[in-house]
């Protein structure tokens, strides 16, 4: 993936966030150079991976397969302090968030506005297959059930419950989505099970300088 598409990622969010009313903490707007020399106030941001996260899932094609994220909060496994996560999301309309499951996590995914939301969902183990099994979520806490690779559409204010097992591929129908995943704590670097061995985090090739930093980034650049 591209830093110059990175790049039109976060500022493409920042005016849908702006045309939605959403504001984000004063380090989401933080240039590279403005991370340096903030010692341990930056530890639960740099350690919990919160702040953006834009990754075309390895494919190359970000422009059909792809996600732009921004995670407000999150916790650790590894002492549970906080045992919650939001994220803030923007799912472009047919851009695809491939086929996965969690190991660990739930979640509660919400369009918040924009487009509809279309996701589609089957059974599965945690290598990767899946079966044909009914699927059986909640939108809105009232259980609906689809057959195996059956498609659910959440309209804004609509929301899915997803847990363990049940994999779930996404994309906007309509426009722009705004979503809000709000989970138990998330861990990107050992939590996710795709379908097709997906990695999670991109190879950035660096056609320009980053204009902010992902949660990627910072090992390098802090």
């Amino acid at each position: 993936m591209k830093r110059s598409e990175i790049n039109l990622a976060i500022n493409e969010a920042f005016q849908l966030f702006k045309e939605m009313n959403i504001v984000l903490p004063k380090w989401a707007y933080w240039k590279p150079n403005d991370w340096k020399n903030k010692g341990s106030m930056i530890n639960e941001i740099v350690q919990n991976g919160l702040g953006w996260d834009i990754t075309d899932f390895g494919s190359g094609d970000f422009e059909n397969i792809g996600l732009i994220n921004f995670n407000t909060r999150n916790g650790s496994l590894a002492n549970m302090d906080k045992p919650y996560c939001e994220k803030i999301i923007v799912v472009r309309e047919n851009q695809v968030t491939p086929s996965h499951t969690h190991i660990l996590k739930k979640e509660d995914i919400i369009n918040r506005g924009g487009g509809n939301l279309a996701i589609q969902l089957y059974h599965g183990d945690y290598e990767g297959n899946l079966t044909s099994e009914d699927v059986t979520v909640k939108i809105d806490s009232i259980p609906k059930t689809v057959p195996a690779g059956g498609k659910v559409i959440l309209k804004p204010g609509e929301s899915i419950y997803l847990v363990p097992g049940v994999y779930h591929e996404f994309w906007g129908e309509k426009g722009k989505v705004l979503v809000v995943e709000v989970s138990t704590v998330n861990d990107d670097a050992t939590d996710n099970i795709f379908v097709n061995a997906n990695p999670r985090f991109p190879l950035i090739e660096e056609d320009e300088a980053p204009e902010y930093l992902l949660v990627n980034d910072y090992e390098k650049y802090i």
